[in-house]
C-alpha cells in the first residue's frame, strides 16, 4: 500500500461563521483583504455580513465581483491585477466553485513568481501563495479542500492547475449561506458532489482507503438529505448535511481523481455553457452504464448507502443504481437529456473529439473510453 494523500490545514463548520471572517483573518494577521466572488453572491446580499464586520474593525477590503461560470483566463487575471493594485495579503474565495477556483490561483499568481499559462498540469505549481480562505455558498464542487482550480482556455477545452499549493489555509462551511439557494442549483450542485464521490470511489488510479471512506460518507449524506434541501431551501439541518457531503466528497476526488463523467460533462460546458453540475447529471447515468463490467461490484457497495436494500447480484445491483442516478436530474426537476439543453445529434462528433482532450481524466475510468466509446456515451444521452 502506498499512497500520498493531501487535504485543507483547517476547516471550520459554523453556522453564521461567515460573519466572523474579519475577526478571523485579524488573528491571523491579515491586513488587507481581497475577496473574489460572483455578481449573484454579490446582489443577494451574502456579503453584507462580512463586509461590516471588516469596517467594524478597520481591515482594508476590495470585493472582486466579476468571476462568472467556468471562468476564462481573462477573469483570473483581472483578479490577479486586483490583488497586486490593493496589496492584498489575504485572499478570500466566497461563492461557488467557479469563485473559489479563481480565488486559488489568485492567491498563487498575485504573488508574481508564476505564471497562469506556466502551471497547467499536475504539479508543476510550486508557490509561494498569499493566505487563502475560502467559503462555499453552494454545496457542490467541494473546491474548498481540492488541490485543483479549472480554467476554461478556449470554447472547447478546460485545463486544470494542480497542486497542493492551491489548498487554502481555512475552508470556512456556513450553512445559513446556502438558505434559500434555487431548487435547481440546490439539485445540480448536489448531483454534482455525488459524482465527486462515486467518480473517487470507483478510479482507476490513486484510489486509497482514506478516499474511500470520505466518499461513502459524503454519498450517506448527499443521497439522504439532497431532497429534502431540494424541496425546503430554509431546510438548515439538510443544507449543513448537504454542505458538509461536498467537502468530503471534495477531500475525496482531490485525492482519488474523477474520470469519465467529468471528461465528457467539460465539453458540454464549454461548448454550450451548461452548469457543470448539470453537465455531470446528463452524463452520469451512460457513463455508469458503460462501466458496469469493470466496475459494477464497487458500483453495488455504493448502491447500498445511495439506495438501501437493492437485491439481486452486484451486477444487477449496479445497474439498478445506475438507472436511478440517470433519472434523477429529472426526478429533481432539471434537464434530463442532451436535447433538453440545445445539443443534437450533430453535435456528437465534436464533443466527442473535445473529450478525447480530457486525457488527465480519461486515464482515471474503470474502463478505457475511446473516441468512438464517447460519441456513443453522448447518443445515449440525447
Amino acid at each position: 500500500m502506498q499512497f500520498d494523500f493531501h487535504s485543507t490545514r483547517s476547516i471550520l463548520v459554523e453556522r453564521g461563521g461567515a460573519a466572523n471572517l474579519a475577526k478571523i483573518i485579524q488573528a491571523r494577521g491579515g491586513k488587507s483583504v481581497l475577496i473574489v466572488t460572483d455578481p449573484g453572491v454579490l446582489s443577494a446580499g451574502l456579503l453584507s455580513q462580512s463586509q461590516q464586520g471588516f469596517k467594524d474593525l478597520g481591515i482594508a477590503l476590495d470585493v472582486f465581483s466579476q468571476v462568472q461560470a467556468d471562468p476564462p483566463i481573462s477573469v483570473i487575471e483581472n483578479a490577479v491585477n486586483a490583488a497586486q493594485q490593493c496589496r492584498a495579503d489575504y485572499i478570500v474565495g466566497f461563492g461557488g466553485g467557479s469563485s473559489m477556483d479563481v480565488a486559488k490561483l489568485v492567491a498563487l499568481l498575485a504573488t508574481g513568481k508564476e505564471k497562469l499559462s506556466e502551471v497547467y498540469g499536475v504539479g508543476v505549481a510550486k508557490g509561494p501563495r498569499l493566505p487563502l480562505i475560502l467559503v462555499p455558498t453552494t454545496a457542490g464542487t467541494g473546491s474548498e479542500v481540492t488541490t485543483i482550480s479549472i480554467v476554461t482556455v478556449s470554447d472547447s477545452e478546460k485545463k486544470g492547475v494542480v497542486s497542493p499549493q492551491l489548498l487554502p489555509d481555512l475552508a470556512l462551511l456556513d450553512a445559513q449561506l446556502t438558505l434559500g439557494l434555487p431548487s435547481h442549483v440546490t439539485a445540480a450542485t448536489g448531483i454534482d458532489a455525488m459524482v465527486h464521490a462515486i467518480e473517487a470511489f470507483t478510479t482507476k488510479r490513486l484510489k486509497n482507503p482514506i478516499s474511500d471512506c470520505l466518499a461513502k460518507e459524503a454519498l450517506r449524506l448527499l443521497a439522504s438529505n439532497l431532497h429534502r434541501a431540494v424541496r425546503s431551501g430554509n431546510d438548515i439541518e439538510a443544507r449543513e448535511n448537504m454542505l458538509l457531503g461536498a467537502c468530503l466528497a471534495g477531500m475525496a476526488f482531490t485525492n482519488a481523481p474523477v474520470a469519465g463523467v467529468h471528461a465528457l460533462a467539460y465539453p458540454i460546458g464549454a461548448r454550450f455553457h451548461v452548469p457543470h453540475g448539470l453537465s455531470n447529471a446528463l452524463m452520469l447515468g451512460p457513463v455508469m452504464r458503460f462501466n458496469l463490467e469493470q466496475a459494477h461490484f464497487m458500483y453495488a457497495e455504493l448502491g447500498q448507502i445511495i439506495q438501501p436494500g437493492l437485491l439481486g447480484s452486484t451486477l444487477d445491483q449496479a445497474t439498478q443504481l445506475a438507472d436511478y442516478l440517470g433519472s434523477l436530474a429529472t426526478e429533481l426537476g432539471l434537464p434530463g437529456r442532451l436535447t433538453d439543453v440545445g445539443i443534437t445529434e450533430n453535435d456528437i462528433n465534436q464533443l466527442a473529439a473535445d473529450a478525447m482532450l480530457q486525457t488527465r481524466l480519461l486515464m482515471n475510468s474503470p474502463r478505457e473510453i475511446t473516441l468512438q466509446d464517447a460519441a456513443a456515451l453522448y447518443a445515449e444521452a440525447l
